[in-house]
C-alpha cells in the first residue's frame, strides 16, 4: 500500500522495479507532497531507480515540477554569469569533440575564472578515469584539476561506496579501463573489463558457461570491446546471483569518438543487459541526480547558484532541471536547433547559444 512506503531501503530494493513502475504509472512519484512518506535514503534509491526506468518519463516529471516556457537565446551572457557562482560542463559536444578542442574554449574558461567562478566538469562517458581525464584536458592545453572532473567511472565507484558494498563482493565490469581504475582506488574487488573483449564461447552441446558467484554488482559503461561472452556473463551474474545489482554508468543512445560523426554510445551496451535480464538499471550518470548531489555536497554548493552547460537534452538539461540548476544548451554538440525548438521536445532549457565561446561576447564588448 503506499501509505506504507517508509519502509528501508532494503524492503525498496527486493521489489525496486515493480514498485517504481507501480508509483509511476500513478503518478505518485510526480507529485513532491507523496514523498515525504520516504525516509532519506529509501527516498533516495527509488530516485534513481526511477530514473533509470524506460517507462518513467523524466521530461514529465521535469514539467510538473516547474512547468519552463521555451528557450531564449542566449542575448546578455554577462548576466548569466553574474546571476550564478558555479558552471558546470559537459564535455563530449561543450569542451571537445573526439581529441579535438571546440573553437573558443580555452579563452572562455579563463574569462569564468578571471570572474571567480567555480568550474566543473561532467561527463557520462566511462572509458577514462578522474586522472586519465585530468591528463586528456593537459593534453588540449587547459588547466583542469582532478578534483574539478567528474567522470560515470567515478560515479559508479562512488556510488557503491555510498551504500557499503560489501568489500568481499566482486563487481562485473562491463566497460573500459576508467571503471576498472576508480573502482581500484576506491578498493573494490572486481574482474571483466578489457580483458574480457578477446574471450569467446564454443557453443558445443552440452556447454556450461560458469561464472563467479561472488559477484554482488555488475556495473556496464560504453566498451569498444563488447562482446557476447561479456553479455553471458554478466547475464548470469545479474540474473541467478541473490541480490546481485544492474548499475549502469549512463544510457547515452550515441557519443562522440571522433569529430567527423556520432558513434553508438553506452546505451547500446546497457540495452543488451537490459534485454537478456529483464531488468533495468540504476543509472549513475545524467540525468540521474547522483552525480549532481555529489558535486553539491563536495563543495558546498547550494544548487540554485549552478548553471550548467550542455549539448544533449535528455541528460545534461535535464540533469540541470532535475537538481534545480540554471540550464545553458549549446548547440555545438548532439542538439540542433531544429530538434530543440520541434514541438516534440518537452525539455527546455533556459538559455541557448551555439558554443560556449558566445560568452567570449561580453570581453569584446568591454574593449
Amino acid at each position: 500500500m503506499l501509505s506504507s512506503c517508509s519502509t528501508s531501503r532494503a524492503a525498496i530494493s527486493v521489489a525496486s522495479n515493480s514498485l517504481s513502475k507501480t508509483l509511476i504509472s500513478s503518478n505518485f512519484i510526480t507529485n513532491p507532497r507523496n514523498l515525504s512518506s520516504f525516509s532519506r535514503q529509501s527516498l533516495h534509491f527509488l530516485t534513481l531507480k526511477c530514473y533509470s526506468s524506460r517507462n518513467f518519463d523524466s521530461r514529465r516529471m521535469a514539467s510538473n515540477f516547474s512547468p519552463r516556457a521555451s528557450a531564449q537565446q542566449l542575448k546578455n551572457p554577462d548576466e548569466l554569469i553574474d546571476s550564478v557562482e558555479t558552471f558546470i560542463f559537459d564535455c563530449d559536444g561543450v569542451i571537445w569533440k573526439g581529441d579535438k578542442l571546440i573553437d573558443g574554449v580555452p579563452e572562455t574558461l579563463d574569462l569564468l575564472r578571471e570572474k571567480g567562478k567555480r568550474l566543473i566538469f561532467v561527463t557520462n562517458n566511462s572509458t577514462k578515469s578522474r586522472k586519465q581525464y585530468g591528463k586528456k584536458f593537459e593534453t588540449l592545453g587547459l588547466s583542469v584539476t582532478e578534483e574539478e572532473i567528474f567522470a560515470s567511472s567515478f560515479a559508479a565507484a562512488a556510488y557503491l561506496k555510498s551504500i557499503d558494498f560489501p568489500k568481499d563482493k566482486k563487481v562485473y565490469v562491463i566497460g573500459e579501463e576508467g571503471i576498472l581504475k576508480e573502482l581500484d582506488l576506491a578498493g573494490f574487488q572486481y574482474l571483466g573489463g578489457p580483458e574480457d573483449g578477446s574471450k569467446k564461447i564454443e557453443l558445443k552441446p552440452g556447454y556450461l558457461m560458469e561464472h563467479d558467484e561472488s559477484v554482488g554488482a555488475v556495473v556496464v559503461g560504453f566498451d569498444r570491446f563488447f562482446n557476447y561472452y561479456k553479455v553471458q556473463y554478466g547475464t548470469l551474474c545479474i540474473r541467478e546471483n541473490p541480490g546481485c545489482l544492474f548499475i549502469a554508468t549512463n544510457r547515452d543512445a550515441v557519443t562522440h569518438l571522433t569529430d567527423a560523426q556520432e558513434w553508438a554510445g553506452g546505451g547500446s551496451m546497457v540495452g543488451a543487459l537490459c534485454g537478456s535480464t529483464q531488468r533495468e538499471p540504476l543509472v549513475v550518470g545524467k540525468p540521474s541526480t547522483f552525480m549532481m548531489d555529489y558535486v553539491a555536497k563536495e563543495f558546498g554548493i547550494s544548487k540554485s547558484q549552478i548553471c550548467m552547460v550542455g549539448d544533449r537534452l535528455d541528460t545534461d538539461i535535464l540533469f540541470g532541471q532535475n537538481g534545480g540548476c540554471k540550464t545553458l544548451l549549446v548547440l555545438s554538440g548532439v542538439t540542433s536547433l531544429e530538434t530543440l525548438q520541434s514541438p516534440n521536445n518537452s525539455i527546455q532549457p533556459d538559455f541557448y547559444t551555439n558554443k560556449i565561446s558566445d560568452f567570449l561576447s561580453i570581453k569584446a564588448a568591454s574593449v
